[in-house]
């Protein structure tokens, strides 16, 4: 029994001011709702509303006596609660207002219903987060219930990830269902290649390598259903995952898009079953991603009708080339082509590596890049050439080629254009590389989560102990990235699309959009694998529970297909390139202008920015969100651009100008990368149909873009857009939805739909 005497239409209140007030401080948005909900309330009197006003205000925060007393108060009302389940403030407020009075007429159900609206209108966090009010039966319950409380439709959220391309995940599943691909550890980098040579074997037999080749080559003519299975394959083993892009996507890929029908009769059914393994040789050791000035040179030889393919230095050894050191028969070599002693820049020859019994052809030396932080399944090497000579058909002449005259040729006179025009085609390494590594990220994700669901650690004194899952910091870790993982998922999605249905206009974009969300997406999982490992405590340091590998064989994706650092400064030029693509003839001075010109008047004056609005309907606006985003990219997008013209002015060329505003460039490519992410999590959003689902994603989407405006607060707060207080308006709320989300958690990872075999780690509940 209350000590003081307090109405029991005040007392029906007073689980739902304990609650709020237990993180110390109400903010001005919950104090606005509070008060405004309150004076609406017809069963309270003014006395009533003048004591609960008192209660609500921030400068005059409750005494610890009467904290204290509202806590005994609640403990003796939460006896007579049923234990049924899950409690909510307003029955224990119920309960409380019928210990102080018998007549309880006004309690009607409208009454109820207003606190419960009450309830959820503030945000306010349930008894489960405060087991100390409640019995310890009244505990499990709780605890038992919120575990079954979603309400989330896993069936329904797997077929939006999904997309188009369920029945072929399905299909792989099912062949990696098979006890022939039985994980297992080798430790042995000579065995292991063998095994993974053997799986993609198999799944070369079921036909998924040639998917995205003609139908005359054993294929679909389908990039999203390879897509899909690259995805698939990387929730199984990540060393099958590399040497299955490697073989279809990247070699592949090389003689389906830079040659012509001569190669593709000669070449593509034989890679599309593995008959004919082989590599895609890009990579120099001494210039890495600067491809355009690779060493290695094909020289054309009239007198021969032959291409003389060298290494002219040891640096310009092919360097970390998959399939080289044991399986590739035929590699496809970047090289500096010369024709009648002109220079035409990269192009692309065949070149025979070794026989189909394995003995090296003459003129080639390879070396075994041996044991490596992971993906040892893969056999990476290094290639060097000494004079070797290949017929002139060995060419893959899409772009560039020499006729029986011995005269060079192409269908784009600008070599500059020629060769991004020739890289472009080859999005597709960038598109699947992303995607793998997001699905080491969601298997990481699934473990944690329901590792959590089950360990208990530490509670209070003589009570049962806490879930892991329960303590705000946990949910901290894992609930902003189950948000991200399923918006990059709608990216990546977004981003193959794209790809299937490119144009030539559409290129530039495209490879934008690959380069940046490469990026983001395996510098994700690299951060999540992390996250996951340490959640799960040393039972996450065991081989048994899978981090090991996800982390050591995912590490080389953020450089895999291109260092990240390097892509995203590509993303920076493609960002001020597209703002007007009249531009991007007019060479860099012409995009510097252009950017700084066009939007300096129109950004600085945009004031989407609500400073001081702290409301929870503002700050989960879409309108608002999407707001936030794009102001921040084209704002560092003028700003950027003025300072490339500041320096251009004072002297500098463009390169040194832009090595001077290489930093502030990486922040405009971030930029854009969250942009766009946002941008299609909205987009999915809208087109879903079914409400409960909708209310699922955008539940996430809130997440995601809070956490990802909290994370860049600092310029936020930097440029006026946010007051101090919105900011701590903006953190209270993502911990707020990460409550929320961890209800929902086991159902979310659930619907990342990764079958137990692939799982396979026991602390996630198998065997």
């Amino acid at each position: 029994m209350l000590t003081n005497t307090f109405s029991p239409q005040v007392a029906a209140l007073i689980p739902m001011f304990y609650i709020g007030w237990s993180d110390a401080v109400l903010s001005p948005s919950e104090v606005l709702l509070i008060t405004n909900k309150i004076n609406a309330f017809d069963w309270l009197n003014n006395d009533d509303k003048l004591l609960l006003s008192l209660w609500s205000d921030p400068k005059n925060p409750p005494s610890d006596e009467l904290m204290s007393e509202w806590l005994r108060s609640m403990k003796d009302a939460a006896i007579n609660l049923k234990s049924e389940g899950r409690q909510s403030l307003v029955s224990l407020g119920v309960e409380m207002a019928k210990t102080q009075a018998d007549d309880n007429t006004w309690l009607t159900q409208d009454v109820i219903d207003a606190l419960s609206d009450l309830e959820n209108v503030v945000g306010l966090a349930s008894l489960e987060m405060h087991g100390h009010i409640l019995s310890h039966e009244q505990i499990a319950k709780e605890r038992e219930a919120v575990l079954n409380a979603s309400n989330v439709n896993v069936n329904a959220l797997q077929h939006i990830l999904d997309d188009e391309y369920g029945d072929i995940r399905q299909k792989v599943f099912k062949v990696l269902h098979d006890p022939m691909f039985g994980l297992k550890t080798i430790r042995n980098k000579e065995e292991y290649r063998e095994q993974v040579l053997k799986w993609c074997k198999l799944i070369a037999d079921q036909g998924f390598g040639a998917l995205h080749f003609p139908d005359q080559f054993g294929g679909q003519n389908n990039m999203g259903a390879f897509a899909a299975v690259f995805e698939t394959l990387g929730y199984h083993d990540l060393s099958l995952t590399v040497k299955f892009g490697v073989q279809f996507g990247l070699w592949g890929g090389a003689v389906l898009w830079l040659g012509t029908e001569k190669h593709h009769q000669k070449y593509l059914k034989d890679i599309g079953t593995l008959e004919l393994p082989g590599c895609f040789a890009m990579t120099e050791t001494g210039h890495g991603s600067n491809v355009r000035n690779c060493e290695t040179t094909a020289t054309y030889n009239p007198e021969t009708d032959e291409i003389i393919v060298n290494s002219p230095t040891i640096s310009s050894g092919k360097d970390y080339i998959g399939n080289a050191a044991a399986h590739g028969q035929m590699a496809a070599v970047f090289a500096q082509l010369i024709v009648h002693g002109e220079n035409h820049g990269v192009h692309a020859i065949l070149v025979s590596l070794r026989n189909k019994q394995g003995v090296i052809e003459k003129g080639v030396k390879i070396e075994d890049c041996a044991y490596k932080l992971g993906l040892n399944g893969v056999d990476n090497g290094r290639i060097w050439f000494d004079n070797v000579s290949v017929p002139r058909f060995n060419l893959l002449n899409r772009y560039g080629n020499i006729d029986d005259n011995g005269l060079y040729s192409s269908p784009i006179e600008s070599s500059s254009r020629r060769f991004f025009t020739m890289l472009g085609t080859l999005v597709g390494g960038r598109l699947c590389v992303p995607r793998a590594g997001l699905s080491a990220a969601k298997s990481s994700l699934t473990i944690a989560v329901k590792y959590a669901l089950k360990r208990r650690q530490f509670g209070p004194e003589n009570e049962p102990e806490m879930l892991i899952m329960d303590y705000p910091s946990h949910q901290r870790r894992l609930m902003p990235r189950i948000a991200k993982a399923y918006a990059l998922d709608f990216a990546l999605t977004y981003l193959t699309k794209r790809f299937s249905e490119r144009t030539e206009e559409d290129m530039r974009e495209i490879e934008t959009l690959a380069a940046g969300l490469k990026s983001e997406a395996t510098w994700f999982t690299s951060d999540t694998i992390q996250a996951c490992r340490e959640a799960c405590g040393g039972k996450g340091y065991l081989a048994e529970n899978r981090f090991a590998d996800f982390k050591a064989d995912s590490d080389i994706f953020t450089t895999f297909e291109g260092d990240n650092t390097v892509l995203m400064q590509l993303v920076a030029k493609g960002v001020l390139s597209q703002f007007n693509k009249e531009v991007t003839g007019n060479g860099f001075m012409g995009i510097v202008s252009f950017v700084a010109n066009r939007f300096v008047d129109t950004v600085r004056e945009k004031n989407f920015l609500n400073t001081n609005n702290y409301d929870e309907g503002h700050l989960r606006d879409p309108g608002f969100l999407s707001d936030a985003f794009s102001y921040r990219l084209q704002d560092l997008s003028v700003s950027a651009g003025q300072r490339l013209r500041k320096f251009i002015k004072k002297g500098f060329d463009p390169h040194n100008a832009f090595l001077k505003c290489q930093n502030h460039l990486l922040e405009v490519a971030q930029a854009y990368v969250d942009n766009i992410v946002l941008q299609q999590f909205i987009a999915q959003i809208d087109r879903c149909q079914d409400v409960k689902v909708k209310k699922t994603l955008k539940l996430l989407c809130d997440l995601y873009a809070l956490h990802t405006i909290e994370q860049n607060k600092g310029w936020y707060l930097e440029q006026g857009c946010m007051s101090g207080s919105k900011s701590r308006a903006v953190r209270r709320l993502v911990d707020k939805l990460c409550k929320e989300v961890r209800n929902d958690a086991l159902c979310l990872v659930n619907a990342f739909g990764i079958p137990d075999a692939c799982l396979a780690a026991p602390i996630a509940g198998y065997s």
